[in-house]
């Protein structure tokens, strides 16, 4: 990706996030309010995730899950006990995502690219596989994409985090790489407008 490109890329995320930050900000509040009384806890879950350069940060989205039993969670089911009643549907419906815009505004993700990882993942790349590093992790991608269903996926396996390790993960990483190498703007148009209507290849 050029200097030029890159600059593109950004402006693309400072405008559409701003506007709909603005937007859904009252979506993203009663989305906290609810998560907040079932939990009784704070309504917004901060993890750490690893982003470009591999620097750790702090990805905002809404709490879905029980406090106590989310601490240092890695691998999630669709069948999970843990998941509460409201964070069902937000996760169905990917409103827990939405306080991602604020991560976006910040700078460390982007609408479209590698889906940040909890520490021992991307940070653990080796070789070529670091290209993934170059650049800022994002809410959706072609990875993504593809393994939408990954907590109903993961819920039909014996193992679901040897699964994740052993065949989900290596996959998305050779995905990631060939977005990175074949990048171009409108393919992330195609990856938003896929995820918006959640249409498939």
């Amino acid at each position: 990706m050029t200097p030029a490109e890159q600059r593109l890329k950004r402006g693309f995320d400072l405008i559409v996030a701003g506007v709909g930050i603005l937007l859904v900000a009252p979506v993203i509040m009663a989305a906290w309010l609810v998560a907040a009384l079932e939990t009784r806890s704070n309504g917004f879950f901060l993890q750490t995730r690893i982003g470009k350069h591999g620097k750790p940060f702090r990805v905002i989205k809404i709490r879905t899950m029980i406090p106590a039993a989310s601490e240092g969670l890695t691998v999630t089911t669709a069948t999970d006990r843990r998941i509460t009643r409201s964070g069902r549907w937000m996760r169905r419906f990917k409103i827990d995502e939405l306080p991602q815009l604020i991560n976006i505004l910040r700078g460390e993700m982007s609408f479209v690219g590698p889906r940040p990882d909890v520490p021992g993942y991307a940070d653990r790349l080796e070789g070529e596989d670091r290209i993934i590093l170059s650049v800022r992790p994002g809410i959706t991608g072609p990875a993504s994409l593809k393994y939408r269903d990954e907590e109903a996926i993961l819920a039909r396996v014996r193992d679901p985090k040897r699964y994740n390790d052993e065949v989900i993960w290596p996959d998305k990483v050779a995905i990631n790489k060939a977005y990175i190498r074949e990048w171009s703007f409108w393919k992330d148009i195609h990856y938003l407008v896929q995820t918006l209507t959640g249409a498939s290849e």
